[in-house]
């Protein structure tokens, strides 16, 4: 097999592409809460804060006796940047809980059923309901 052919093998597998799209999409999303902080948020926080602009705030170290141009450090930037990863992660988090309360696992939707006493979820094959106690008949299968 040529180089070639493994190659495009590998790329074009499902879980490359699924890959590919969720990073693509990650980007956009990126710079889109990037446009939301430093145009959206940054502003009116900067106008409560006395007209400051985050974005241009730095200071500059100089080395003394030496003839070079200072090196500057852009902590405004970086308070954005925080800005922008913790308004993202904020989002992951609720998007990854609320999938998460969503998934139902075919197995326990398949190996349990409910007590009609207590309305708990038991074993299917239980003959004896663990909660309250109640004799169960037995039950079929639901598929």
């Amino acid at each position: 097999m040529s180089w070639l052919q493994e190659f495009k093998k590998f790329a074009l597998k499902g879980n490359m592409v699924d890959l590919a799209i969720g990073v693509i999409i990650g980007t956009a999303f990126g710079k889109v809460v990037s446009s939301l902080v430093s145009d959206v948020i940054m502003p009116p926080i900067g106008l409560l804060l006395g007209g400051v602009d985050f974005s241009v705030l730095s200071f500059e170290l100089f080395v003394p006796g030496m003839n070079k141009p200072p090196v500057e450090i852009k902590y405004g930037l970086f308070i954005n940047t925080l800005i922008d990863f913790l308004i993202i992660s904020a989002i992951i988090f609720s998007v990854v809980k609320a999938m998460n309360k969503m998934r139902l696992s075919s197995a326990d939707v398949l190996l349990t059923r409910e007590c009609p006493e207590c309305l708990m979820s038991i074993p299917l094959r239980a003959k004896r309901c663990a909660h309250c106690g109640s004799e169960l008949k037995k039950e079929e299968p639901p598929f």
